[in-house]
């Protein structure tokens, strides 16, 4: 929990409420220690147990309401230009805050295609409602879906330098990592090093640690959010890993790829480079699609395109996916128009957006050949947080 970032988001949501035309934006949460609103951290970044309600104008007004235990730790953020702590019920100071700064649209967080902008639950939607009974207000909620997208995606300063921490930090795990790798070692032992190595240095797991990181060691092992197992690097083979770290926060979002030489070589061989620059030029077309105003699905269009030309299978994913606060950050999706992502990839790229690029493909009796950097879309294009892997690592 960073005051100073919550208060720089919240004057950024007063912002895009003007922009998008909208009066309020209303955050209402229970118990988020089980349940937990992912606009929670943009808004308080703590635990709220008893009803709470935080209310944002786009005056730059802003209510907090929530239950007395919790208040002075609200109060504690100074992002709030009022705290209102209740015993008994919240009913009353939120019905009395709203009919006192008489929104015409009152934005809540519910969406069909954005887990990140999808927070309220069905059990508070019907207290909000029976709350606002018998007032117009009621018939005035919207859903904060192209708000959330727009405050969640348009990472500040001070959240684009936090995201490039965790990338550096993930590189020189990475970095380290190449040094201690010998034909022989298992997933588990590789995944073990990294995790021990991480937790040393008081970073988290950008996504679950059973499978943070994922790794394929040769043709057998399967691709996808797995636990690593115990195939064995092998001369001749590839070893692929999926790896993120979170630090103050922020996540990054990596994929590196080995290929341990055989006996008598000294490069990789014809297929594996063949794969590797079938890859990088599917990369670098959907980087150079990736440009303010585009579509998510235009990017991943041109990244697929590029890697059939090549003669390789399309990947059955996404190219890419917006990165922050957790891996997988909401919004706009660098995918294809299928029916599992929703609108997502019909979203516009905006300036200040962190992306994934990322896809791969299986090199047969090889293994699995990944790519994935972070970027951070810009007025003209994009910027490489990450260090792009230009050459395949040997071993």
């Amino acid at each position: 929990m960073n005051p100073a970032l919550i208060r720089e988001k919240l004057d950024q949501a007063a912002a895009i409420l003007a922009e998008q035309d909208l009066d309020l934006w209303l955050t209402f949460v229970r118990e988020t220690s089980l349940t937990r609103d992912p606009a929670l951290d943009l808004v308080a970044g703590l635990d709220m147990t008893w009803h709470s309600a935080f209310l944002i104008s786009r005056t730059g007004e802003r209510v907090a309401i929530v239950g007395r235990f919790d208040a002075d730790n609200v109060q504690a953020l100074g992002a709030y230009t009022q705290v209102i702590p209740y015993d008994q019920s919240l009913r009353p100071a939120l019905r009395a805050a709203v009919e006192r700064l008489a929104p015409r649209t009152i934005a809540i967080n519910y969406s069909e295609s954005d887990p990140a902008a999808d927070g309220l639950t069905h059990g508070l939607w019907l207290t909000l409602q029976a709350a606002l009974a018998g007032t117009p207000y009621a018939e005035r909620l919207v859903p904060a879906e192209a708000f959330l997208a727009a405050l969640r995606g348009r990472k500040s300063a001070a959240e684009i330098d936090l995201i490039r921490q965790a990338v550096r930090a993930t590189e020189r795990l990475f970095a380290r990592l190449t040094n201690t790798l010998k034909p022989g070692q298992t997933e588990r032992q590789i995944a073990g090093w990294l995790t021990a190595e991480r937790e040393r240095l008081g970073l988290g797991p950008a996504w679950d640690a059973p499978y943070c990181p994922v790794v394929n060691a040769g043709p057998e092992s399967p691709v996808g959010h797995t636990r690593p197992g115990a195939y064995k690097a092998a001369r001749g083979q590839l070893l692929h890993i999926d790896f993120g770290v979170q630090r103050a926060g922020f996540c990054s979002d990596l994929q590196r790829t080995w290929y341990f030489l055989d006996k008598g070589e000294r490069r990789a061989p014809d297929d594996v480079r063949l794969a590797w620059e079938a890859c990088w030029a599917a990369v670098d077309a959907g980087a150079a699609a990736l440009r303010p105003g585009a579509l998510g699905w235009e990017v991943d269009a041109a990244a697929r395109a590029a890697l059939v030309a090549a003669g390789f299978p399309e990947y059955q994913h996404a190219l890419g996916h917006q990165l922050g606060r957790v891996a997988h950050d909401g919004a706009t999706l660098l995918g294809p128009r299928w029916d599992r992502y929703g609108q997502a990839p019909r979203g516009r790229i905006e300036v200040d957006q962190v992306y994934t690029l990322e896809l791969g493909v299986y090199v047969t009796r090889r293994g699995y050949l990944g790519l994935e950097e972070d970027v951070r879309v810009t007025p003209d294009g994009l910027e490489w947080l990450s260090k792009p892997q230009r050459k395949l690592w040997l071993v």
